[in-house]
């Protein structure tokens, strides 16, 4: 007997301005994230032909993705959106929002190093490069805080792509439609992906990825 489909996940948003003056921290390593008990939302932005298989195939593939090249994932939707020119941007037009399972997750963040401590170290190339650059407000001035990026590759790469999802939506839609709030200045109806700082448990993994305690 087959079993029961999975219920599908609901993207949640919620205003900017209350999500910015009551909920996100001012400054520090955060992982702002959208996240439940099973998944935690990621963002990617890809042209039309990449987009398109991995919504149609819930999965990424297709002749035009590479699972030889690395792969960057951003938990914050506003980092995303700086990145992408909210959708603007050459072969970023496209924006997906993907439910990855937290154990595959939180396997990504026990791996990921910088550049530089991949040589202080001397290990290995890292299967997940750890990136923290500076987060951004919706117009695209540099924030105190900082946003988490991590580059995917080999075999963490095949894993994400082809075993931890749990599904991908495509947000563009949604995207371009808060733009236009953007341009015209008009923040009090900018809504933006519901996100909050997402627990690091692992001692070892908070201190390796560099992420600050909440005070």
């Amino acid at each position: 007997m087959a079993s029961a489909p999975r219920p599908s996940k609901t993207w949640r948003v919620q205003s900017y301005l209350e999500q910015r003056d009551r909920e996100w921290p001012h400054e520090g390593k955060h992982v702002l994230a959208q996240y439940d008990e099973e998944t935690v939302v990621v963002y990617q932005a890809y042209c039309p032909e990449i987009a398109d298989y991995a919504v149609k195939h819930q999965c990424f593939g297709g002749g035009k993705f590479s699972y030889s090249r690395m792969s960057w994932i951003k938990t914050n939707f506003l980092w995303m959106m700086y990145r992408a020119g909210w959708a603007t941007k050459s072969r970023q037009d496209r924006i997906l929002a993907v439910w990855l399972k937290r154990e595959g997750f939180d396997q990504i963040l026990s791996l990921a190093l910088t550049g530089h401590d991949e040589k202080e170290k001397g290990a290995k190339r890292s299967p997940v490069r750890l990136q923290w650059d500076p987060d951004h407000t919706p117009s695209g001035t540099c924030e105190q805080r900082r946003a988490i990026q991590l580059g995917l590759r080999d075999e963490v790469l095949a894993s994400y792509g082809k075993e931890w999802i749990v599904q991908i939506k495509d947000v563009t839609e949604f995207v371009n439609e808060q733009y236009e709030h953007v341009k015209k200045n008009q923040l009090s109806e900018l809504k933006v992906a519901e996100e909050r700082v997402y627990p690091v448990t692992n001692t070892e993994t908070a201190a390796q990825i560099y992420v600050d305690t909440l005070k």
